[in-house]
């Protein structure tokens, strides 16, 4: 209470101009206040979008950076205080001793009165100084608080800006994730078509190879088919020529045959124009006997008639015995050479050979020809060796010389079931 008695005095002195540091306390608060809001509005509003590799660490320093701005704004509403008070003293300090004065009972009642009144107008001073104070501080604090809350604001969006980084980065990375798959997948039907494609080309050239080998095989059985035709064709010719050399041969053989069966005839033509001239030579002779017979006859008529009849019957009984004689040889030639015919397997009662037959005076055989073949080579050689088998014939010796001359040619029939 002293102290206020006091200071209540010591205002009652005072100068009225000493209400003129109100303005610098206000201008001094303002200039902070000024001083806070340009700090408040250089703070960052936003920062660059990091990349995916550092979203965390840009949110985390994001978070850091407004907690330093709210310890900052904290920090300027002390320093703000501080600022007030030392403006306060200052205005204290500034203010002038009282001087004494008279103590006269009036004038110290109206000093008094003056000092109750300064008093009021100084306290009603400190009362608007405090409430402007107050309510720059309220500004500052709410300024603070709204810097603060857009701080938050700020923070939140960041912090949201940075989840949704985060997820546009998931979503990144998953579609990166779903195109790598697709790509793996794309790479992998790529491959499966590559392998489809190789195992198709592997397929293709194995059915070529296989056409190939059919066509080869085909090939080979072709040629194999011609070689055999060859084979065939060649042993056809063989053959072929195999039989023309037999039909040569045969026709060689029936050549000869037929030349040896010529020159049989030729020999049995000469043979009877031989005979036919001895049988001319004979006849003329007989005819040259019988003229002289005949000479003789007309001087015996009846002597000679006698005697031509006793000799044509002497005749006719030697020929009659001539003919027998010759009938026995021919039958024992037949039963010699049947004896010594083997008839070849197949042949046919149908079949039937003439051999001609040529000996010599003592019976030797000396030639066989084909008169008239049967047909068949086999059948007519078996009837040639049966002749020649059977021979010789010494039978012919035992003849008379005029039958032997007429025995030692003559035919044998061959048939199948008998000798003729």
């Amino acid at each position: 209470m002293g102290k206020g008695n006091a200071q209540m005095a010591a205002d009652t002195h005072r100068d009225p101009q000493d209400v003129g540091y109100t303005l610098p306390v206000i201008l001094a608060v303002a200039v902070h206040l000024m001083v806070v809001v340009f700090s408040l509005i250089s703070l960052p509003t936003s920062t660059a979008e990091p990349d995916s590799s550092s979203i965390v660490q840009a949110t985390l320093v994001s978070t850091e950076t407004f907690t330093d701005q709210a310890q900052q704004i904290t920090e300027q509403q002390a320093a703000l205080s501080r600022a007030a008070a030392e403006a306060e003293a200052e205005v204290e300090e500034a203010e002038p001793e009282p001087e004494p004065e008279p103590s006269t009972e009036p004038s110290q009642e109206a000093a008094q009165q003056q000092a109750a009144e300064e008093a009021a107008q100084r306290e009603a001073r400190q009362a608007e100084e405090q409430r402007a104070l107050e309510e720059a501080q309220a500004q500052a604090e709410e300024e603070a608080q709204r810097r603060a809350e857009e701080a938050q604001r700020l923070a939140q969006e960041q912090e949201a800006e940075a989840q949704a980084r985060e997820e546009a980065q998931r979503q990144r990375e998953a579609d990166e994730q779903r195109v790598r798959e697709e790509a793996e997948a794309q790479r992998q039907r790529e491959a499966e078509e590559q392998r489809a494609r190789e195992e198709a080309e592997a397929e293709r050239q194995r059915e070529a190879e296989e056409q190939r080998a059919r066509e080869e095989a085909e090939a080979q059985r072709q040629r194999e088919a011609e070689e055999q035709r060859a084979r065939e064709e060649a042993e056809a010719q063989r053959q072929r020529e195999a039989e023309e050399q037999r039909a040569r041969e045969e026709a060689e053989a029936q050549r000869q045959r037929e030349a040896e069966e010529q020159r049989a005839r030729e020999e049995a033509e000469a043979q009877r124009q031989r005979e036919a001239e001895a049988q001319r030579a004979r006849e003329e002779e007989a005819r040259r006997e019988r003229e002289a017979e005949e000479r003789r006859a007309a001087e015996a008529a009846e002597a000679a008639m006698q005697r031509q009849l006793a000799g044509e019957a002497e005749a006719a009984a030697n020929a009659q015995q001539a003919q027998q004689a010759a009938n026995s040889f021919i039958n024992i030639v037949r039963r010699a050479v049947e004896q010594a015919w083997i008839i070849p397997p197949g042949a046919s009662n149908a079949m039937s050979a003439t051999i001609q037959v040529r000996l010599g005076p003592s019976g030797e055989l000396l030639a066989t020809s084909i008169v008239t073949s049967s047909g068949d080579s086999t059948f007519d050689r078996s009837a040639m060796q049966a002749v020649e088998q059977a021979a010789p014939f010494g039978e012919l010796r035992e003849l008379p010389a005029d039958q032997q001359r007429n025995l030692r040619q003559f035919n044998l029939r061959f048939t199948p079931g008998d000798v003729r």
